[in-house]
């Protein structure tokens, strides 16, 4: 009890960020000292449950001592399977309340907010029925008969001696008329469970009598020291001319400005009365990123935030963040001693080789207090970062369930979404992000399904008063809408004037700013002065015409991206261009590559598309990379013709922003001379009846409606005298346009409309109401305590193939590793990867060396949606397992233990679940069906 406590105090002085200890000491009458003391009590009576007969029946030794003592009770197998109604977390909430209640004259409601805390410290909060079940059974508590009252006493002597010893027995009075607000419930119960898991860590605090010859005060300071837990950022108020702060913090090329967006967005973000949301809405390579960063150091500093977090749509998109993220940590000031942690969060981050860099960096031995995913050793290093700060992936700070605690984290969105996400130990997700500054990239990426759970989760951080910045090129005007009302705590803004100006603004770039139970601000900057016009065309979907037109484009040179909205028709169409233009003049790229082709892919495309000055390689002659959806995000790649497949619009422009993305010379000289306009031609559909038809595939990822409210809102850039798309200036109002309720259809195409209409709204209610089968409740009122908060949830929430199911409206995804297997049936890493890490021997009958255990998990690969389907998947799941490896499922082998591993010969191929599967360098997987 007493090391929890001291270690509650040590994390409340040293690590807990200023924000969140102002939230919790806000809602008490003797603020910071209160909040202090108040966190220090409650950890250390967390396990008061322990005091009692269900929970000390366990260890017979001991609980004869105790029973010498007059404290009788049942044997463990006498007390049967009632025991489990009486986990210790769910009995310390009930004896506390009781001694509350009797002791000290509190109502049940008044109790219930605090005793909660003890309830859910191992991670859920107890449920009404569950409560009820153990009332209903007073002798796992107590045993009936005469040592009933010694019990009683034991119990009572012991919280009594807590609140003279933390401090609160004189405060209890005053707290009785409290109303602890539910966020700062959360934030108690999850400083409660990390002080709790650190004080039981037995390599900080060895069992007794190991450290006897230390007293109370010393043991935990050598404790503390040996954790070396990294303390929040202090984010300092940055330098107040906009450009010193851009010049400083980032790389920017010789000669570059501020542009309008980031000037406007630093500006509006020290303008406001009190850190909240921004949502910053501005071109494609406007230089959003920059200024969200900008934007989270000047709120961090307001706020009193002691990190930040970047949510975005992939890991692909993640893992180019995260090397930007450290570049900008080691450009802040930073006091001298200073150590900050970060963290790369998906499941693959420790492939990441900047990431598996910090790990290395931050070896220390600390054990894990319980099994909290995957705890992987790694080899101290002698050499030391170079920074302004000291920056460290802490040993402890790792796992699916401290991992997020970190002060700097870059992870895919899922992570924020999981906050939003009834599941076990969901405190300590919001302890994470209550803490930071959290950016959302991409946001007009997410569907219903996903926005759901975005929207629950926006509320709760308006709640933390969480500074959110979110970023897109193409949001719809009422999405802006549902963003803000979330984070304000509007339960319904119909008819409330501000939040419809909100809906209304048309201007673009545009900067929506609101606080937490606040009325909106919309401030409208200038563009700045780069542009570009595309022209559109209407093009017939037909390889063999499409070949013949690029043969013409690129006659004198030039690069074109053509993007399909499905990998099998990347494939098709790579192979009928390779035969017109040679394999080396065409490129693939898209999600099914193992996970160190795909980085190699995006660093071959950023090497020769990338911006110029930073591209060395462009190619001279003709050159065509084909490309699925991966090519929308954040890869700051530049072509100078696009072929797309309808798409939705604000996708469309995405794909438009990687045309012509860059100046290359004067009026574009430095292009060839046919490519110097830019030009995107518009294929995947049949043109030729009155109403445009999508191919199939298409329809399958995007539905009817969308791909025709698109082809809709651009019939005057493809009809008549076709105006280009002038971009910045258009994509606001065809966004707008394509995304408004109840818009006109275009003559004759009503009836095809309203069918596909109806096909989306049913499509959009049932993910609406899937969405709310896990999704969290929204913050209760003061007071109300959190009993049942996660009740009905899904258990544990992981970035695993069936946790991101969860928050997305996918079909559980089945992940391999990819091996080859030799003629003499051993395997190997496969062959055509770097030299260093090709054909290493993966043996049978030991684990792998560490080298090529990692180089094997490098080369992951998630299974197309053919498998996903419950019988295939069942079935592919079966026969990957003949190839089960005992010996690599052990602690040694953490890099390939649990994984199914998926050999193929030496041309690359195999089959699974009734498949054929082909595997090559340049093209990725093929799968078709045998």
């Amino acid at each position: 009890m007493d090391d929890s406590a001291a270690v509650a105090g040590l994390l409340w002085d040293r690590w807990l960020p200023a924000n969140v200890r102002a939230l919790i000491s806000g809602a008490l009458p003797g603020g910071e000292r209160d909040g202090r003391r108040l966190a220090v009590w409650l950890a250390g009576v967390h396990d008061i449950g322990k005091a009692t007969p269900a929970f000390a029946c366990q260890v017979d030794q001991l609980a004869d001592v105790m029973r010498a003592q007059g404290l009788e009770m049942r044997t463990r197998r006498q007390f049967g399977p009632d025991r489990r109604l009486a986990p210790h977390g769910m009995a310390g909430q009930v004896l506390l309340a009781q001694w509350l209640e009797e002791r000290h004259g509190w109502a049940g409601r008044q109790s219930a907010q605090f005793a909660v805390v003890v309830g859910g410290h191992h991670g859920v909060m107890p449920a009404h029925g569950q409560l009820k079940g153990l009332d209903d059974r007073p002798h796992l508590l107590r045993t009936p008969g005469a040592s009933r009252a010694l019990w009683r006493r034991v119990q009572e002597e012991l919280l009594d001696a807590c609140a003279d010893e933390f401090g609160v027995r004189e405060r209890l009075a005053v707290w009785q008329a409290v109303k602890l607000p539910q966020p700062v419930q959360v934030l108690l119960s999850a400083l409660v469970i990390v002080a709790d898991w650190i004080a039981s860590n037995p390599d900080l605090f060895p069992y007794f009598p190991q450290a006897v010859h230390r007293s109370g005060a010393e043991r935990v300071a050598a404790a503390w020291e040996g954790l070396r837990l990294p303390g929040p950022w202090h984010a300092e108020e940055p330098p107040a001319d906009v450009g010193e702060l851009f010049g400083t913090r980032f790389d920017l090329p010789p000669g570059a400005v501020v542009r309008p967006v980031q000037e406007a967005a630093v500006r509006l973000a020290r303008r406001m009365s009190v850190p909240g949301l921004m949502v910053i809405e501005a071109p494609m390579g406007e230089g959003k990123t920059e200024a969200a960063l900008a934007v989270a150091e000047v709120f961090a500093a307001r706020a009193g935030a002691g990190g930040v977090f970047f949510a975005l749509p992939t890991m692909a998109t993640g893992n180019a963040m995260f090397p930007r993220l450290l570049d900008w940590l080691k450009r802040l000031p930073a006091a001298d001693g200073t150590r900050l942690s970060a963290l790369l969060a998906h499941s693959k981050a420790a492939l990441n080789d900047d990431y598996a860099d910090l790990m290395r960096k931050g070896a220390q031995r600390i054990a894990a207090v319980e099994v909290d995913g995957e705890e992987r050793p790694w080899r101290p290093a002698d050499e030391k970062r170079v920074a302004s700060a000291e920056l460290v992936a802490h040993a402890w700070l790792r796992g699916r369930k401290k991992a997020m605690l970190s002060s700097f984290v870059v992870g895919t969105v899922d992570q924020l979404l999981f906050a939003g996400l009834k599941s076990r130990h969901l405190a300590l997700r919001h302890l994470a992000v209550a803490g930071k500054v959290v950016v959302i990239d991409e946001a007009h990426a997410y569907d219903t399904y996903m926005s759901a759970y975005l929207d629950r989760v926006l509320s709760w951080l308006g709640a933390y008063r969480v500074p959110v910045v979110v970023l897109s090129a193409t949001l719809p005007a009422g999405r802006r809408r549902q963003l803000a009302e979330a984070y304000a705590g509007v339960e319904s803004a119909v008819g409330v004037e501000e939040f419809e100006a909100v809906a209304q603004a048309d201007a673009y770039p545009l900067l929506t700013v609101v606080a937490p139970g606040g009325a909106p601000v919309v401030e409208c900057p200038q563009t700045s002065a780069r542009g570009t016009s595309v022209h559109l065309e209407r093009f017939d979907d037909d390889l063999g015409v499409l070949a013949d037109r690029l043969a013409v484009e690129l006659e004198g040179g030039g690069c074109a991206l053509v993007v399909r909205n499905t990998v099998n028709r990347v494939l098709e169409t790579a192979r009928v261009l390779r035969e017109r233009f040679g394999d080396d003049a065409v490129t693939v790229a898209h999600s099914r590559f193992i996970d160190v082709d795909r980085a190699a892919n995006d660093a071959g495309l950023l090497a020769r598309f990338g911006p110029p000055g930073k591209s060395r390689e462009r190619p001279r002659g003709p050159h065509v990379v084909v490309a699925s959806q991966v090519a929308e995000q954040s890869l700051d790649v530049d072509f100078d013709l696009l072929v797309s497949d309808l798409c939705p619009v604000d996708l469309l422009l995405q794909r438009m922003g990687r045309l012509h993305r860059h100046e290359r010379g004067e009026g574009q000289v430095e292009r060839p001379r046919r490519l110097r306009t830019a030009r995107c031609l518009v294929t995947g559909v049949d043109w030729t009846g009155q109403v445009p038809v999508p191919v199939r595939g298409s329809v399958a990822v995007y539905g009817a409606y969308g791909l025709l409210r698109s082809a809709a809102v651009l019939l005057e850039h493809l009809d008549g005298p076709r105006r280009p798309v002038r971009l910045p200036q258009d994509i606001s109002p065809l966004v707008q346009s394509a995304y408004t309720e109840g818009a006109a259809a275009p003559a004759g195409w009503a009836e095809a409309m309203d069918a596909a209409w109806q096909r989306y709204e049913e499509h959009r209610k049932d993910q609406a109401e899937r969405a709310g089968a896990f999704r969290l409740d929204a913050v209760g009122r003061p007071g109300r305590a959190l009993i049942g908060w996660v009740a009905a949830g899904v258990g544990d929430a992981d970035d695993t193939r069936a946790g991101r199911a969860q928050v997305r409206d996918s079909r559980e995804s089945l992940e391999v590793v990819v091996v080859q297997r030799r003629p003499d049936g051993s395997l190997a890493t496969v062959d055509w990867i770097a030299p260093d890490k090709a054909g290493l021997e993966l043996p049978l009958d030991r684990p792998p060396a560490p080298g090529a255990a990692r180089a094997a998990a490098a080369c992951g690969l998630r299974l197309p949606t053919q498998f996903s389907y419950a019988e295939v998947m069942d079935r592919a799941i079966a026969e990957l397992e003949e190839l089960y490896v005992p010996a690599w499922q052990v602690k040694d082998s953490h890099w390939l233990a649990g994984q199914l591993i998926l050999a193929l010969d030496a041309d690359c191929q195999t089959r699974l679940a009734g498949f054929q599967l082909r595997y090559s360098p340049s093209d990725g997987l093929e799968v078709t069906r045998v």
